[in-house]
Formats: C-alpha cells, sequence, structure tokens
C-alpha cells in the first residue's frame, strides 16, 4: 500500500470566518479526518486498537499556514506515517488547493494508549507494521512548549458532549478553538494566524470546567501568545499552546 494517502475537502460556508477565510480549527479538522481515514485503510484506526483494548491519543500537533483559502474552494490534503519508535509515532500533512496553491502544513505526534492502565505502550510491540515515508512536513522535535507563567487573560468552558471524541474525552480541535478564543482582540482582529504549536497533557471529561489562559509575548512586529488550558478543579494543566501571528497582506 502507498504511504501517502490523498483526500479532497470543499471548504463549507460554516468553516469559514467572518472574513471568509477558512478556520485553523476547520483545518485541524481535515487533519484529525485524514489520519482517521488513512489508519483504518492500514488497519490500525481507533476501532481496530479498541478491539485490542489500546486506543490513539494525540500528544503534538504543530500547524503552519501558508495561504488562505475561503468558501467553496478545495483543498487537497495528504498525509503519511513518517516515523514510529518507542512510544510514538509522527504523522505528516501538506494542505493545497486544487489549483496548486500551498495552504498548510502540519506534522502530529500519537502515542497508543492501554486503555485499562491508561498508560501509553510501545507502539512495535503491539500495532503490526505498516509503510512509512521518513520525510517531515515541519522539521519539529517537539521540545517543550514553555508554560505561562505572569498574569493572563483567561476564559472558563465547561465541556459538554458535543466536546468529546470517541474516547470520550475532549477533542483534540477543541483545545485549539478554546485557546484560540483568548487572544486579544488587537491580534486576533488585526493579523492573521501564522503558526500553531499544542501539546496535550493530560485530558478532561464531561462535564468538567477548564480555563483557557493567554499571555501576549512583549516586543516583536509579529505577535506571539503563550496559552494554557487548565482544568479548574484540581488546577491539572491540559495542555499547552504556542500560536505566532503575522500581519494580513492588504
Amino acid at each position: 500500500m502507498e504511504p501517502i494517502y490523498e483526500k479532497i475537502f470543499p471548504i463549507r460556508s460554516y468553516e469559514v470566518d467572518m472574513e471568509g477565510r477558512v478556520r485553523p480549527t476547520a483545518l485541524l479538522n481535515y487533519l484529525q479526518e485524514v489520519a482517521g481515514d488513512h489508519a483504518r485503510l492500514l488497519g490500525v484506526s481507533v476501532h481496530d486498537l479498541m478491539r485490542c483494548g489500546l486506543t490513539w491519543v494525540l500528544s503534538r500537533t504543530h500547524l503552519t499556514i501558508l495561504g488562505a483559502a475561503s468558501s467553496r474552494d478545495e483543498l487537497r490534503v495528504r498525509s503519511w506515517p513518517s516515523s514510529r519508535e518507542g512510544r510514538f509515532t509522527c504523522r505528516e500533512f501538506e494542505m493545497t488547493a486544487v489549483d496548486g496553491r500551498p495552504v498548510a502544513l502540519a506534522t502530529c505526534s500519537f502515542a497508543v494508549l492501554d486503555l485499562a492502565t491508561r498508560r501509553p505502550v510501545a507502539i512495535d510491540e503491539r500495532l503490526p507494521v505498516y509503510p512509512l515515508l521518513p520525510r517531515r512536513a515541519i522539521d519539529d522535535r517537539f521540545a517543550t512548549l514553555p508554560r505561562l507563567s505572569g498574569p493572563a487573560a483567561e476564559l472558563s468552558f465547561r465541556v459538554g458532549r458535543g466536546d468529546l471524541d470517541m474516547n470520550r474525552h475532549l477533542n483534540n480541535v477543541v483545545y485549539a478553538a478554546w485557546a484560540l478564543e483568548t487572544v486579544p482582540a488587537e491580534v486576533a482582529e488585526g493579523v492573521r494566524l501564522a503558526d500553531l504549536e499544542i501539546a496535550y497533557r493530560a485530558e478532561a471529561l464531561y462535564g468538567e470546567t477548564v480555563v483557557a489562559r493567554c499571555r501576549q509575548e512583549a516586543g516583536g512586529e509579529s505577535p506571539v501568545c503563550i496559552h494554557q488550558i487548565v482544568r479548574t478543579d484540581d488546577g491539572v494543566e491540559l495542555a499547552r499552546l504556542v500560536s505566532r501571528w503575522r500581519m494580513a497582506a492588504r
């Protein structure tokens, strides 16, 4: 089987922002969809793993936005697994408009979780072999993201049923949506997201309340925001994010 999987997504009207541009969360949903489709063809879908008492969990995401796309455009998403070593496997993504315009690149790191122990397992010991293409879309070694400290803007959210995935915990895209909601208005409305890094550190469950915090770094023409999402009850850190922004083209 070919290591590269490809799928075309028409951008729906409900997937664009106030200016008609595809939302970053829509791009993240496309990544999730393509990864799941390809895993099914490789025999390692969530359903395949659950029959063995295992499941996939996302550890890291790095999305770089290269160009704009709008409602009724079509995006071609190409994806392939690039490595599997120890407890982690990486998957790469390239997004282009069907006319060839580059739109985004992404790389993700996944782990396989034992559902009974809630601990990651050695992938080569538990999963069948599948083809790899050792080429990175983004050369990222997934260094530890900075922890937010000092004063920060914050918003509270309650995990609802519509926020859950098949693992019955908060879907990975919701973390990004809530984090980006805390970005200062002068940043969110005056510039465009260029780069987003996410480190998932713990799971959130139905009914829990979480706080998304954001602090804009001082200096520089291109804003950088440090984000943190924590569970309200016990203060457990659920995710860290870094968002980088650039001036919109006139």
